[in-house]
């Protein structure tokens, strides 16, 4: 299948109610999106990375009552999962597709990632453009810019706070023209995938 693109029905889908029945829309609406967005863009981060990233479609298998307010394709180095590891998402909300790079509380060495962007905050202040966006919560919508933000009380947040997150990336309301046309959207992310690999290259490099 090739990606063509998102429309309205798509962020319809988490105005469904009911956890089975928004889960059959998400399943056969979205998924099969995901799937072509996947074998395009893991290719991509494998051979820009330098080692193979694994393509992880959001399952929700957790869930037993309540239904997703979001879903998302992620990307890992590792093969059996991504939520411990620095990862790459493309997901929805009910009103716009989000592109992060994202650092989340499972993260077993979360503190040492975050003493990494401590020391290197010049870097990012100076590596990502100011109006790309930041979140520290992937449960949540967030509206804050990364430009915008006090970046060391952020990251002091991300290193004490056990629920603290880091994500970076781009957000695209519903109605943005750019998320219907497929080929141009895919590189869009292609070029935020561009200006955060060094982050997260940079990241595991300091890891050892």
């Amino acid at each position: 299948m090739e990606f063509t693109g998102f429309e309205q029905k798509d962020f319809d889908t988490f105005q469904i109610d009911g956890l089975e029945e928004r889960m059959e829309a998400i399943r056969e609406n979205i998924q099969p999106k995901f799937k072509a967005i996947g074998d395009v863009l893991a290719h991509y981060l494998s051979e820009d990375i330098g080692q193979e990233m694994y393509v992880h479609i959001a399952k929700h298998a957790r869930r037993t009552v309540n239904p997703p307010n979001d879903t998302w394709v992620a990307f890992s180095y590792n093969k059996r999962g991504y939520k411990k590891h620095p990862h790459f998402q493309v997901g929805l909300w009910d009103d716009r597709v989000f592109v992060w790079l994202a650092y989340i509380y499972e993260l077993p060495n979360k503190k040492e990632f975050a003493n990494i962007f401590i020391d290197e905050q010049d870097m990012l202040e100076e590596h990502i453009p100011s109006d790309y966006d930041f979140s520290m919560n992937h449960m949540k919508k967030s509206d804050e810019q990364i430009g915008k933000v006090d970046l060391k009380e952020k990251l002091e947040r991300f290193s004490n706070v056990k629920s603290a997150e880091l994500l970076i990336g781009k957000q695209f309301q519903a109605n943005n023209p750019i998320l219907q046309d497929g080929e141009k959207f895919l590189n869009e992310i292609k070029a935020i995938f561009d200006t955060l690999i060094p982050v997260f290259k940079m990241s595991l490099r300091e890891m050892g």
